[in-house]
């Protein structure tokens, strides 16, 4: 592995299928539901309400990425043989994730490990997230419910930051803002496509549960040619 390996190319494939992960539009279309059935009128409580939820999400995943990049860069050699296994180990993981979306792609069911959220972790999430009445509660169960998804989000996040490891720590920062600025971008769009009317809260999550096939197919694509790609040393 070495520093100019880090393209944007990569790290916008990466974060990309992060952010049409199932669970995390689940999540945020719920919050919004929560603060619009609280005051139906008060269409800014839910913009206020969405982008303090989003900005609690982007906060939280990048300490995480931070903790990881860490990690990896005492535990894995920056040069020599056993960084060129560790990084097609990372490309093993890329084809893994990707074949666990294929497989909910052709025989979906909710809450696989690494591409959903957890069934035993849906009914605490749902209590928290009932409790959801203005921007301020948004953005506290924001950071909480960042360990939620976590089990359903972590796997591109883990390849990103062995990747990213071998480069010094203020060098990792600017990639872990454009890596999460992208991560955040559905839950940005959802909020803004409510606010302004142009779809609603029922539509949207309506959508998701129609499309949740194609959006594991869309990742399963993407992972597994990644991990190809890294195995073969293309990138």
């Amino acid at each position: 592995m070495v520093a100019s390996s880090l393209t944007i190319g990569y790290v916008t494939t990466l974060s990309l299928v992060d952010a049409i992960n199932p669970c995390a539009l689940a999540v945020m279309t719920m919050v919004l539901m929560n603060l619009l059935l609280y005051d139906p009128n008060n269409k800014k409580r839910v913009l206020y309400g969405g982008l303090a939820f989003t900005l609690a999400v982007f906060i939280l995943y990048f300490l995480y990425g931070l903790i990881m990049i860490q990690f990896f860069a005492h535990t894995i050699p920056a040069t020599g043989i056993y960084s060129s296994y560790v990084y097609k180990g990372f490309g093993v993981l890329a084809i893994i994730l990707g074949l666990l979306n294929l497989k909910d792609f052709l025989w979906y069911q909710p809450g696989t490990i690494a591409t959903e959220m957890p069934m035993t972790f849906r009914p605490r999430l749902k209590m928290m997230l009932k409790r959801v009445t203005s921007p301020a509660g948004a953005f506290i169960t924001g950071l909480f419910v960042t360990l939620f998804l976590l089990p359903c989000s972590i796997g591109p996040y883990v390849i990103f930051s062995g990747k990213a490891s071998v480069l010094s720590f203020f060098q990792t920062l600017p990639w872990l803002f454009i890596y999460n600025l992208i991560f955040i971008i559905p839950m940005l769009a959802i909020t803004f496509v409510i606010f302004f009317g142009v779809s609603t809260i029922e539509r949207v999550s309506g959508w998701k549960e129609k499309n949740v096939h194609l959006l594991h197919l869309g990742e399963a694509i993407i992972l597994i040619a990644l991990g190809i790609l890294m195995l073969t040393g293309l990138i």
